[in-house]
């Protein structure tokens, strides 16, 4: 794990938007088709902000979210709205989401579909994940009902995900895909969340699942 700590959000956000850019715009030189996949929630949202204003060949860039509630894109609670506001907007708006949420009463209903369009787009160019003062990354909950089937090395693509601090249910990219990723990027903000990382980094992936991918992860921390 590499560790990199700024001095403010507003530093963080400037410096990781360029970093990402780098890095995308690189993999574009030398692939056809380029897979970026991003956390949902507030924190992210200035880096995108700033990410989408950059100038690269958005056209051949597919977005995916690390997980998604399973709600519709109307919902205040969607990760997916959000994302189209702070991250598909200006220069990114030529690049293409790939879903995360279709209409079906449960994700399991919707499960197949989304994970077999989804595979072509494997292995992930660059991730950006966030953290909870739980320890959990994507929808990988502790105490979830399905961790440990996520966690495992065989784990297919996508999985649900209900867990009691969780809400609704959910929908994950599971872990050997999210570590499979040729880039990792880990961005947390405040005390309590690096406190929570240091606690990570003595726990297996079952307790703490953040522990997952943070091997070749780059954390971004602020206060």
């Amino acid at each position: 794990m590499n560790f990199k700590e700024y001095p403010d959000r507003d530093m963080l956000a400037l410096d990781l938007a360029d970093t990402l850019a780098g890095e995308l715009g690189a993999a574009l030189r030398h692939e056809d088709r380029v897979t970026f996949s991003v956390p949902g929630g507030t924190t992210p949202g200035p880096i995108f902000d700033a990410l989408s204003g950059v100038r690269l060949d958005w056209e051949r860039v597919d977005v995916v979210l690390n997980d998604e509630r399973w709600v519709p894109e109307t919902s205040p609670r969607s990760n997916t709205g959000l994302l189209r506001q702070r991250l598909l907007s200006g220069h990114a708006a030529a690049a293409t989401l790939l879903p995360l949420y279709a209409d079906a009463p449960e994700p399991e209903g919707a499960l197949e579909a989304l994970s077999q369009a989804l595979a072509p787009h494997m292995p992930i160019n660059v991730l950006v994940l966030g953290m909870g003062g739980d320890m959990h990354t994507a929808s990988l909950f502790p105490g979830a009902d399905r961790l440990e089937e996520a966690l495992a090395s065989d784990a297919p693509i996508l999985l649900p995900m209900r867990a009691e601090d969780a809400g609704e249910p959910r929908i994950t990219i599971t872990a050997p895909y999210l570590r499979g990723a040729l880039s990792t990027h880990v961005v947390i903000m405040g005390a309590e969340k690096r406190a929570a990382l240091e606690r990570a980094r003595t726990l297996t992936p079952v307790e703490a699942p953040i522990a997952a991918v943070l091997a070749e992860a780059t954390v971004h921390w602020a206060p």
